[in-house]
């Protein structure tokens, strides 16, 4: 049973969308990955799922800059008015990544600082939904704890949820879903101890 703060996350995000959007700021340390990223996606197409979007700054507003069409999902409908107000040419929905209903095919998923906000009995179907979604030859991109287990944080002075599966079980879902893992750094001390993971579709 995963902590209570788990059944938070969205609230907390969505009441104070303000203050995450001053803390995250628009720093992009992010840049090598996200060139990484698009780098591993098909030639022939640039659009993109960004799972977990926020207000669109800085991931999805480097992505837009690089020519790419953004269709962002994120549950806090404060962040998702953020976004559409600074990107209104692109798509932006209120939706719980879990329950994901499009039916589009992208040509990459990225899920930055997101997917890590859910209870580990909920991320293994998430790989379901990052499949489906996948054009042949898609890339994926994810970050996510070390190790399997739960960690409890804070923002606006309320517990912030994350909770991790471990290595050989992210290696194990990428692969029952069709992606070959292209890099995996835990702790990357250049992208501020993030763990990522890139991976493509295949077929």
């Amino acid at each position: 049973m995963a902590d209570p703060s788990s059944r938070n996350v969205i609230d907390l995000y969505d009441r104070n969308a303000a203050e995450w959007e001053s803390l995250r700021g628009t720093t992009l340390t992010e840049q090598p990955w996200l060139s990484a990223f698009l780098a591993a996606m098909p030639v022939a197409g640039k659009e993109v799922l960004d799972i977990g979007c926020g207000s669109g700054v800085p991931v999805a507003r480097w992505l837009i800059g690089q020519g790419c069409r953004v269709t962002g999902v994120d549950g806090a409908a404060a962040l998702i008015d953020r976004a559409r107000s600074a990107f209104p040419d692109h798509r932006w929905i209120v939706e719980d990544m879990r329950t994901l209903s499009l039916t589009d095919k992208f040509h990459g998923l990225v899920a930055w600082h997101s997917f890590f906000h859910l209870p580990p009995e909920d991320q293994p179907a998430m790989f379901g939904h990052f499949g489906r979604l996948s054009a042949p030859g898609a890339a994926l991109m994810f970050t996510s704890g070390t190790t399997h287990g739960e960690a409890i944080g804070s923002f606006a002075g309320s517990p912030l949820y994350h909770a991790s599966l471990d290595a050989d079980e992210y290696r194990t879902l990428l692969a029952r879903n069709g992606f070959t893992l292209l890099n995996h750094v835990g702790n990357d001390p250049a992208c501020g101890g993030a763990t990522i993971w890139l991976a493509r579709r295949e077929g």
